[in-house]
């Protein structure tokens, strides 16, 4: 049964939004939120429960800390009874190779966007094409959980800013130079697909613009 909505979620602020420096010391995959970013998830919970009330509810999350973390502070402001949960690896952050000076994030940044976001290969990490890739595989998923007749009304996926925006161009089919031209979601912002008489689905929520 295909859900009503699909609601995408970014994670909250994290340590490494505010600082870059940290990625010198300490694995992406163990950033964890800031205070802020609680607070974010927070906000998301009621926002998502305001629009979701007690219908039920299937969860994919990132396994990296932050991601979890989000899920678990915005979780607790469901009143739904009918919630089902999986990890989902295939849509974890795009991986940034190993532990990185600031200089050389920077350097990343300046190189990716000469390059071009979609094909740029981070050194030791993923190309965007790499992780539109294990998108499509999980998106296979999706739909095969779709065919389910006791699948839930609604879905939803916290992941990140990068995997949000390939999701979004793999689902509606943009082209790579339509993908280029998207920002990545705020930390915490939400992104609703909802479904129409013609079991297709209308982003709801616009996506920004590259500046």
């Amino acid at each position: 049964m295909k859900p009503n909505k699909i609601f995408l979620i970014r994670h909250g602020e994290s340590e490494g939004n505010v600082n870059r420096n940290i990625y010198s010391t300490k694995p992406d995959y163990k950033l964890l939120l800031t205070e802020k970013g609680k607070l974010q998830a927070t906000e998301a919970g009621k926002k998502i429960n305001n629009l979701l009330g007690s219908e039920s509810l299937f969860c994919y999350v990132s396994p990296i800390w932050r991601t979890r973390e989000t899920f678990q502070l915005l979780q607790k402001e469901l009143v739904s009874s009918n919630i089902q949960i999986r990890e989902e690896p295939r849509i974890r952050e795009q991986e940034w190779g190993h532990l990185r000076t600031i200089e050389e994030c920077e350097k990343v940044d300046k190189e990716r966007d000469e390059y071009g976001t979609f094909y740029f290969r981070i050194p030791d990490g993923e190309s965007a094409a790499d992780v539109y890739d294990r998108v499509s595989d999980f998106m296979g998923t999706l739909h095969r959980d779709f065919e389910k007749e006791s699948f839930p009304n609604n879905v939803l996926i916290v992941t990140h800013g990068m995997t949000l925006r390939l999701f979004i161009m793999k689902w509606f089919h943009l082209s790579v130079e339509e993908f280029e031209l998207l920002s990545n979601p705020k930390n915490c912002e939400l992104i609703i697909l909802e479904k129409n008489e013609l079991e297709k689905y209308n982003l709801i929520t616009e996506m920004r613009k590259r500046k």
